[in-house]
């Protein structure tokens, strides 16, 4: 029945319980877990006013190699996160895989489900960024609505 188990990991508490019960779904049914990491690196473009009589506000620029160093930084937080759920998933003697994505969240991880084999997404409730969540909707609930197999949400 759950042969494959996308497991979407933020390094969250939430998301940490649900590779743990994912890893005891697997284990039961002998599936592969593979573990997903989305992160998102953006730079917004500033529009500076025109001079005028008063002063400007200040304003920051980032190079792009600060950009760079800000991407990379990003990327070995990302693959930590996935190390570290790939060696609990190995400790239980399971067959693992990971993915490390860039771009939205629930876009990439609906994008997995789609083009992979499967049969359950295990997904903490909540993720790092409540914010977010709170203005633009949660992951886990975009996951819910469009994936094409079941959700398991864990708390």
């Amino acid at each position: 029945m759950f042969e494959n188990i996308l497991v979407p990991v933020d390094g969250s508490d939430h998301s940490l319980r649900a590779l743990e019960t994912a890893i005891q779904i697997a284990k039961k049914f002998k599936a592969k877990l593979t573990l997903i990491h989305v992160y998102q690196v953006s730079v917004r473009p500033v529009v500076i006013p025109e001079p005028t009589t008063l002063t400007p506000p200040p304003v920051t620029v980032i190079t792009s190699a600060e950009v760079s160093k800000v991407a990379e930084a990003a990327r070995e937080a990302a693959m930590k996160i996935l190390k570290d759920g790939e060696e609990k998933a190995k400790a239980a003697g399971l067959d693992v895989e990971i993915m490390l994505k860039e771009g939205s969240a629930s876009q990439e991880i609906l994008k997995a489900v789609k083009e992979g084999n499967f049969g359950l997404v295990a997904m903490g409730a909540r993720g790092i960024s409540k914010l977010k969540e709170i203005l633009v909707g949660s992951v886990s609930d975009d996951v819910i609505r469009n994936a094409s197999c079941p959700v398991l949400i864990v708390k």
